[in-house]
């Protein structure tokens, strides 16, 4: 159950990140209004997946300390790095893949620890 919670918050926050990009993405060359930007498709998937995620995160850290589910979510980092490859064909060079490495050896260690 754990496990399935962490993987759920990492999940919604990072397409709640993303939602945010396609966002903007889609405000590009526009004008827009306030309430137009606000209202957007994208931007209140991402409120509603950020809102989600934080709604999820309560009950997992009712059952994990915050010292070791805190830095789980550094698992967005991969997520989000992989997405912006895929999704937004972002240059993603070698240091930054041996920083995502190194974050999931954090990981791992954390994940043996709890």
């Amino acid at each position: 159950m754990i496990a399935a919670l962490l993987a759920s918050v990492c999940l919604l926050t990072c397409l709640g990140q993303i939602s945010q990009k396609l966002a903007v993405e889609s405000w590009r060359g526009r004008q827009l209004s306030l309430p137009a930007k606000l209202f957007s498709p994208w931007l209140v998937l991402a409120i509603a997946c950020l809102g989600g995620s934080l709604l999820l995160w309560l009950v997992l850290l009712q059952h994990l300390d915050v010292g070791v589910a805190y830095p789980m979510l550094s698992l967005n980092f991969v997520l989000v790095t992989l997405a912006a490859g895929v999704l937004f064909h972002e240059r993603i060079d070698l240091r930054h893949w041996c920083g995502v490495a190194l974050i999931v050896a954090g990981v791992a260690l954390l994940g043996l620890q709890s």
